[in-house]
């Protein structure tokens, strides 16, 4: 048995492998569900209406799967490159550290300026924090993996630190909690009712820009081609060495820009605990969306939609909240199994499939 590489791959081949991967998981799955004593039918459907079964539902859906979008899209720019940035939760902290220091009195400025402000300081903060990791990288060919990563646990320990000391709000009644973000850094609620913000404008904007760079620019030419062969890359005249470290700035402010959008969107103050992990979904919504900018947003919602589900799931069933993670890793796997067979057939004893 082994790998033939093909030769033609079809759009449907590639549009399939994700959609094969959900279904795949889902069924994976099942048998956790069955081993729980609980039907599967029932079980997923309870899933379906906690995610999508209301409005209020539904909201809250859209409003998790906005950071999922923007760290999705950053794990995306950068593994388009070949730079694996595993420290989008970092960056996304990095963004709200800025909102947080910017936003809560420091400046104050008419809406129409204060929030532009704050968000393009939250992606140049998201940004700044890859360059120590990136030139790592480009210089001493540094593992950014490793680095990225551990970047995260510094990052965190650095605002439990502010939070619990010299920025925390004294009127939180003992939280550790920095200050809220003033009336004019908010961004607005797009319904009366309901959390959803226009940090969702900020993570479909930011998906169809990234899409056009990487499809009609020089810039998005030069990082799909670095990621595909850097020393052919650099035969044809392309400065690998900038095209790596722009294109980890770029992933840096997307991360930022999920910081801002959850603190001046969605909670309106700093916490330790503002992101459960988002960072680190990201990668799946990445991988699950074949890293496609526009896929992004199908692929972060489905995510969300697990996690906001997964909730309605175990009150309705004796199924534990931790399916969800399953669930999550499940399609992780499985896209890039799908993936592989997209690329590859599988040959054994001269017959291919």
């Amino acid at each position: 048995m082994q790998l033939e590489l093909r030769e033609n791959v079809s759009v449907l081949r590639v549009v399939m492998a994700p959609v094969s991967a959900v279904f795949a998981s889902l069924l994976l799955a099942s048998v956790l569900i069955i081993w729980a004593g609980e039907p599967v039918f029932a079980s997923y459907l309870l899933l379906f209406k906690g995610a999508f079964g209301s409005m209020f539902a539904l909201n809250e859906t859209i409003t998790r799967s906005i950071p999922l979008m923007l760290t999705g899209l950053a794990v995306a720019v950068a593994f388009r490159a070949k730079f694996y940035n595993i420290g989008a939760e970092g960056q996304l902290y990095c963004g709200a550290l800025a909102v947080t220091y910017f936003g809560t009195g420091l400046i104050n400025l008419p809406p129409i300026l204060m929030i532009p402000m704050l968000i393009v300081l939250g992606a140049l903060a998201g940004g700044a924090v890859l360059i120590v990791p990136v030139l790592l990288k480009t210089t001493l060919k540094v593992d950014e993996v490793v680095t990225t990563l551990l970047l995260n646990f510094v990052i965190l320990l650095f605002v439990s630190f502010l939070i619990e000391g010299p920025w925390k709000d004294p009127m939180s009644m003992g939280w550790p909690q920095a200050a809220p973000v003033i009336d004019e850094g908010l961004l607005p609620a797009i319904l009366a009712k309901g959390r959803l913000h226009y940090g969702l404008a900020i993570a479909l904007v930011a998906s169809v820009l990234i899409w056009a760079l990487m499809r009609f620019t020089t810039w998005g030419y030069e990082i799909r081609a670095v990621g595909h062969n850097q020393d052919a890359a650099r035969f044809a005249g392309i400065n690998v060495k900038l095209t790596v470290i722009r294109t980890a700035l770029i992933s840096g402010g997307l991360a930022g820009l999920a910081g801002v959008s959850e603190v001046a969107g969605l909670k309106g103050y700093l916490t330790l605990d503002l992101s459960p992990g988002f960072g680190y979904t990201g990668i799946a919504v990445a991988m699950l969306a074949a890293l496609h900018p526009l896929a992004i947003i199908p692929s972060a919602l489905f995510l969300s939609a697990i996690y906001v589900g997964a909730d309605s799931m175990s009150r309705g069933a004796n199924i534990p909240t931790y399916i969800a993670d399953v669930l999550v890793g499940l399609s992780v796997l499985c896209i890039l199994v799908c993936m592989l067979l997209v690329r590859f057939r599988i040959r054994r004893s001269g017959v291919s499939t």
